[in-house]
């Protein structure tokens, strides 16, 4: 064992968080289980050490992967980090009736079987304190609407990466309309054919370039909705 050897149980609760974030950044899955635990023992809510040290250190690999520092591997591997604490805080979280952010649907359309943007979104979501549901690629219209009624759903996302695939996501929306559903859900599209142009186009609320972006923009749009409701 080398002498500069970091012992997580002999940091105070303050260095200890810090140290979290830096393990998050580096992707180290099993000192960000370690910590979440000791934080747990040492009486801290599952709520706390999910935003203090989760989601603090997910914002700063959010913001660097934005900037293009972090790319998406490195992104990865920090969610992975991140799911492997949320694992241990999950059931105690439930239990405790913690305050959700909101709840995402997110899947690719029909026809497109790309997933890692996708996924990625799905991870720093959750890094963001959402809950998410992923349905997966190739989902017709169907499967969207049956996964926000049966999820109560705050938010749409919808991703495609193919040209051909795009225009299917105007289909949901137009059937979310045609079924006056539309206005219950925010609605965000991404994928890397997507522009701006587009998303207004087939009446979504926002297009998200990244995964960074779509964490902001749900954020908005969230706190906007709560506004609204107050």
């Amino acid at each position: 064992m080398a002498d500069d050897e970091i012992i997580l149980s002999e940091l105070d609760d303050e260095e200890l968080v810090l140290q979290m974030h830096d393990d998050l950044y580096d992707g180290l899955k099993e000192e960000i289980e370690e910590g979440v635990r000791i934080l747990l023992d040492r009486g801290w809510t599952p709520y706390d050490v999910l935003t203090k040290a989760l989601v603090a250190g997910m914002t700063i690999v959010g913001a660097d992967f934005r900037d293009g520092i972090l790319f998406v591997p490195e992104v990865l591997l920090a969610a992975n980090a991140m799911k492997a604490g949320m694992a241990i805080l999950k059931p105690l979280l439930a239990e405790t009736g913690a305050p959700k952010v909101g709840k995402m649907v997110i899947g690719t359309v029909k026809g497109d079987i790309h997933d890692i943007g996708k996924n990625l979104v799905g991870m720093m979501m959750e890094g963001a304190g959402f809950e998410v549901v992923d349905i997966g690629i190739n989902n017709p219209v169907e499967k969207y609407l049956e996964a926000l009624e049966r999820e109560q759903a705050d938010i749409l996302g919808m991703s495609a990466l193919l040209t051909t695939t795009m225009p299917y996501m105007k289909v949901v929306i137009d059937t979310l309309k045609e079924k006056g559903m539309r206005d219950d859900y925010i609605v965000l599209v991404g994928g890397a054919p997507l522009n701006e142009e587009f998303g207004k186009a087939i009446g979504a609320d926002a297009y998200c370039r990244d995964a960074a972006v779509a964490v902001q923009t749900a954020k908005d749009f969230i706190a906007r909705k709560h506004n609204a409701m107050a």
